[in-house]
């Protein structure tokens, strides 16, 4: 019987993750989590995605109110004190992500991707940031927001017409972390979350950009909204990190 002793681990790990490539997409519904347990079903997957036990998947969340903290963030950029977050029922968290800091809440779809980025051939984290950019981009499409990316600034930004002349508006932020090129984190798309929230943090450390929705740049019910953006956004990610046809997994 054939073994892998004397073969090394990262070899082995390495063809392991090489083998599942091809695989598509997996895109799951997993509802609303608190945000420390969202990070160890991240890990779980990400380490199981790195021993090629898995293929790429794609976590679709929301948070209950959560301030987290990017590793560019800076303490002026959160507007109350300590036990002021605790107050409001908000959490507070280091993040091991990209970017400054980020409010989550109900209504805003939060998107966790484990990508294995070396099995792709694709270790560029800038071209990463930009097909989820353009992903959430198509997504949007069906709801009739005109969008665009703003040069050195990551996130989807609504395209404003030439009669609007005040700050930029921005609907999704992304935040990405990679551990041993596979990725994890990822974006924040707001659908009908209540923008009042914003308020407690500098949003992204952006003092001239203004957080809006796809409620409000839409002016759709918001009833049954968030199922449809998840939708979208799923069918989306599907296309542009894999083989179209999976289907959405519930949790």
């Amino acid at each position: 019987m054939m073994t892998t002793r004397g073969i090394g681990t990262d070899r082995v790990a390495t063809t392991a993750r090489a083998a599942a490539q091809g695989t598509r997409l997996s895109v799951e519904w997993c509802g609303r989590v608190p945000y420390t347990q969202a990070l160890a079903l991240q890990e779980t997957a990400r380490v199981a995605r790195m021993r090629g036990e898995t293929g790429d998947r794609l976590l679709l969340l929301e948070h209950p109110p959560v301030v987290t903290l990017g590793r560019s963030s800076h303490g002026e950029h959160l507007r109350l004190d300590p036990a002021d977050y605790k107050a409001r029922g908000i959490e507070v968290h280091e993040a091991a992500r990209g970017g400054d800091v980020t409010y989550h809440a109900p209504g805003q779809l939060v998107g966790y991707l484990v990508v294995d980025l070396e099995a792709r051939g694709e270790r560029d984290l800038h071209a990463f940031v930009r097909r989820i950019e353009g992903a959430l981009m198509t997504a949007l499409e069906p709801f009739d927001i005109a969008t665009r990316r703003i040069e050195g600034r990551s996130g989807v930004f609504v395209d404003r017409t030439g009669n609007d002349s005040g700050p930029d508006r921005k609907l999704a932020s992304i935040g990405v972390g990679v551990k041993r090129w596979v990725s994890w984190h990822g974006f924040a798309l707001n659908v009908t979350t209540d923008l009042e929230g914003f308020g407690v943090i500098v949003p992204c450390g952006l003092d001239d950009v203004e957080m809006t929705s796809v409620a409000h740049e839409s002016g759709l019910s918001v009833l049954g909204l968030d199922a449809l953006v998840r939708d979208a956004v799923a069918e989306a990610f599907r296309h542009a990190f894999g083989p179209a046809g999976a289907v959405t997994e519930e949790r």
